[in-house]
């Protein structure tokens, strides 16, 4: 199984960015997907996440700005970044919970994607 993110550049502040990442390979399920951004000098930190059942979940700094989206039938989801801000510079990587069987879930990271966002 791999993730693989797309987009990320830089962009002014007041800009938006979209963020896909695809999920690919012997998929029996995808229970969740997310992305998390790593602030330059801070913690990785969650920003979206969601569920198989569709529950979207955003944490402070994207509620109201961010939105994501899944295609499910192409095990995708698309983080729409608008009125973004220079706090909003990091790298942004996408996380996954996937089933490959019934019975055995593994978490997956995709390569990290730079976003920067000038003032």
């Amino acid at each position: 199984v791999q993730l693989q993110a797309y987009g990320g550049g830089l962009v002014q502040s007041g800009g938006s960015l979209r963020l896909p990442c695809v999920a690919s390979g012997d998929i029996f399920r995808v229970n969740s997907m997310a992305w998390y951004r790593q602030p330059p000098g801070k913690e990785r930190e969650l920003v979206a996440k969601i569920l198989h059942n569709g529950d979207v979940g955003y944490q402070n700094p994207a509620k109201g700005r961010f939105t994501l989206s899944r295609d499910s039938a192409k095990n995708t989801v698309t983080l729409q970044m608008n009125s973004l801000e220079p706090e909003d510079t990091a790298i942004y990587y996408c996380f996954a919970k996937i089933q490959v069987s019934r019975n055995y879930e593994y978490e997956y990271w995709g390569k990290g994607t730079l976003v920067t966002v000038s003032s």
